[in-house]
């Protein structure tokens, strides 16, 4: 089953939900007029795209719709899948792997499928040929590195653990190592998930990124913020506060950048479970608000189901 197949099959919630609005406004409207903007823009909330990025969609359509002279609600349709493809398409999709070896740092709070996204990601890239290590980062539940543990065993992937409460930049400089002299491809490193306390969060995240850009200077970097998609737009909420926390750039002015030089900004985006949602809407959401690249979607449970993301068949599927 292909991308769109699949996609369009985890959708299958938003779809439904979907159908009962955005279809009977695109069906119920002879005309382009005001009532209609007001009953899409409606729809798209209820799809938690959120008000911000709906507002913004439906003033694109209304400008697309006056530049571009469409009479029919059907061209309207094909003129918002093209606002909305437009809207997720802000950075490349696929995960920098160019060097020998890359880093995917992955962040996120407990319990949106962190630990599952990366075995998920693990397989993936064994089943490519690839030598992956995994690293047990989030030290401070002993059942995250259980968890990692038995995907590593699934994938074929190596790991480096070390005991609950370790320092987690302590792990992630064993894993470094035993990654250099194993000659692997890819380093997964998990960290841990909670947000109570921002600054220990800030603080590991700080350590953590030094020791990889000290030990692996001139690696492609990937930063992967793992969200799940049933929380909606509380899942948007998470990310903020994790753009806050890991992104030193400066690009948005969240952090003082020569505060936190160190630590690298988030750089892609896993949104979990859309499956079993009908909030599928917040992909576009989250990507719109933190210009950020979605590159994978998860539709379901097996290691296939966590899917390198495709705008264009993402929109299709949902609209």
């Amino acid at each position: 089953m292909g991308f769109f197949d699949k996609i369009k099959a985890g959708l299958t919630k938003t779809r439904e939900a979907l159908s009962g609005t955005l279809g009977s406004v695109f069906s119920g409207f002879s005309e382009i007029d005001d009532d209609f903007y007001d009953e899409l823009e409606e729809s798209l909330i209820l799809a938690d795209l959120g008000v911000d990025t709906s507002v913004k969609a439906v003033g694109r359509l209304r400008k697309a719709v006056r530049e571009q002279h469409l009479k029919t609600t059907e061209e309207a349709r094909e003129a918002l899948k093209e606002i909305l493809v437009d809207m997720l398409s802000v950075g490349d999709t696929e995960l920098n792997l160019s060097t020998h070896p890359s880093v995917i740092l992955v962040i996120g709070v407990n319990g949106v499928g962190k630990t599952t996204t990366i075995g998920k990601i693990a397989k993936q890239l064994t089943s490519q040929g690839k030598k992956v290590m995994l690293v047990a980062g989030d030290t401070f539940r002993a059942a995250a590195a259980d968890q990692l543990e038995i995907w590593a065993g699934r994938s074929g992937a190596s790991i480096v653990r070390q005991h609950e409460g370790a320092d987690p930049a302590s792990v992630v400089f064993d894993g470094i190592q035993s990654a250099k002299a194993r000659d692997v491809d890819v380093i997964l490193i998990d960290t841990a998930g909670r947000l109570h306390n921002k600054t220990n969060l800030m603080n590991e995240l700080n350590k953590i990124s030094r020791i990889v850009a000290r030990e692996l200077p001139d690696a492609a970097k990937e930063v992967l913020l793992v969200l799940d998609g049933t929380t909606g737009q509380n899942a948007l909420a998470q990310a903020k506060e994790f753009k806050e926390v890991a992104d030193i750039t400066g690009q948005n002015g969240l952090i003082q950048a020569k505060q936190f030089k160190e630590i690298a900004g988030v750089t892609a985006i896993a949104l979990t479970k859309l499956d079993g949602t009908a909030k599928g809407g917040i992909v576009i959401a989250v990507a719109d608000a933190l210009q950020i690249p979605v590159k994978f979607v998860g539709v379901g449970e097996q290691a296939d189901d966590l899917m390198p993301f495709s705008a264009k068949e993402f929109v299709e599927a949902l609209i």
